[in-house]
């Protein structure tokens, strides 16, 4: 009995069974009409099921497992969500099942009833050895199914960051302006200090430094004091001047908490990713956008408007270093590459999009959303490279978000009976 209950389920939902001659193994005759909504959260697996049993006709639930034993091993009996159900379906009925009256489980046994080439599908073109387990057979897979696997990999990652969004929204009482901000933060941490930087913006509320924004030094002070990055002693004429005003605006506005550099990554991260020159940047940007979330839903509709709202110079201090302390013998930053700009765009313009979208039930933000991932190159890390290698390439970053999606949600975990490649190569050429 060597696959997962998934491979039960989608047999039952997509009927790859003989369904000749019907019966529970009670031996009521059994008619299937409809075999209900595959439910994938909590609860019975099929919602809303109908079938006859010796001419009744019966309308709820049904539950699959391996073996009916699992009933009980699973606390179904005692969950009052499965009250409902009225069709045990499993691959071997090893116990009886009772309902929490007494009266006995219709239960169906697929046993010796499966379709011999569904079996062999399952065996020959699903290898959960490999990191992506239907590699092999990607080209055996229409493009248009590969398409729609990709689309909905996609959506669901949006989905996902959509409800990050929507929960800063919830924290900050509906405030998109300080949802936008917060959610810039954290996304310009990228994946170091993606963290600490969420942590940061909730510190430094954005009306605060709206009304300093003219001002990049307070900006900096601001921000490098909260995060706990200020030099406790320096030398450095730029250093004091931030910590005497860092000490200023933290009596005026009573902040009594701030982070400290142990909760920054510096070690294994690259000098121009380190926090002191990600907080400069995002200080520069701010002090260049009167209003942040206009600007990212309104004034910014193709790359070049998001290319003037993020690649700005930081202050002259930090185009000369990557810390406090020793000047670089090279220029350490005139802004945000070219590559990271991307990466914002998808990781913080587009969920934010979405997020706002969602959130006041306007669909056109999501068709607004691919659009623009479609002009955007292909994101290269070692998931994309995984399926370059296997011929399935990334054109852009509609595909790679999707591919990402796809290797993250459904070939790590091997769901692959989840996904609509894997479910085509089950089904084959199967009636």
């Amino acid at each position: 009995m060597n696959f997962k209950e998934d491979f039960l389920q989608l047999v039952w939902k997509y009927q790859y069974f003989d369904r000749k001659n019907l019966q529970t193994v009670d031996g009521q005759q059994l008619q299937i009409l409809n075999v209900g909504f595959h439910n994938q959260g909590e609860g019975p697996d099929f919602r809303d099921a109908s079938f006859v049993l010796d001419g009744v006709t019966f309308h709820g639930h049904v539950e699959v497992h391996r073996l009916a034993s699992e009933w009980r091993q699973h606390a179904h009996g005692g969950d009052p969500a499965y009250n409902s159900v009225i069709l045990h379906v499993v691959w071997e009925n090893d116990r009886e099942v009772h309902r929490n009256d007494g009266t006995l489980m219709p239960t169906l046994e697929l046993k010796g009833k499966i379709f011999l080439e569904i079996w062999r599908n399952y065996e020959n073109l699903l290898d959960f050895k490999s990191d992506l387990p239907c590699a092999h057979a990607f080209q055996s897979v229409p493009e248009i199914i590969r398409f729609s696997a990709l689309e909905k990999a996609l959506v669901e990652r949006l989905m996902e960051k959509s409800k990050l969004i929507l929960s800063i929204l919830d924290v900050t009482k509906g405030d998109w302006e300080e949802t936008a901000y917060r959610w810039l933060f954290t996304c310009f941490g990228f994946k170091t200090n993606s963290i600490p930087m969420g942590e940061l913006a909730a510190l430094v509320p954005y009306k605060i430094l709206q009304k300093h924004r003219t001002q990049v030094t307070a900006l900096e002070s601001m921000l490098l004091g909260q995060a706990g990055l200020l030099p406790e002693k320096t030398e450095e004429p730029y250093a004091q001047h931030l910590i005497r005003e860092y000490d200023f605006y933290q009596k005026k506005f009573a902040w009594s908490q701030k982070l400290s550099r142990q909760q920054w990554t510096f070690l294994g991260a690259r000098p121009s990713n380190f926090p002191t020159v990600r907080i400069a940047q995002l200080a520069a940007i701010l002090s260049k956008a009167p209003n942040l979330l206009q600007a990212v839903l309104e004034e910014s509709r193709e790359f070049s408007s998001f290319k003037k709202l993020l690649q700005v110079e930081p202050s002259d201090y930090w185009q000369h270093h990557y810390n406090f302390g020793n000047p670089s013998e090279k220029v350490a930053s005139k802004g945000i590459s070219r590559q990271s700009l991307e990466l914002l765009i998808i990781n913080f313009v587009i969920p934010l999009w979405f997020a706002y979208g969602q959130y006041f039930e306007q669909t056109d933000w999501q068709e607004r959303c691919f659009d623009l991932m479609q002009t955007l190159p292909a994101e290269n890390n070692y998931i994309i490279r995984k399926f370059a290698e296997q011929d399935w390439k990334a054109q852009s970053s509609f595909d790679s978000q999707g591919m990402i999606g796809l290797y993250r949600s459904y070939c790590q975990p091997q769901k692959c009976l989840s996904c609509k490649i894997g479910q085509s190569l089950l089904k084959g050429q199967s009636k």
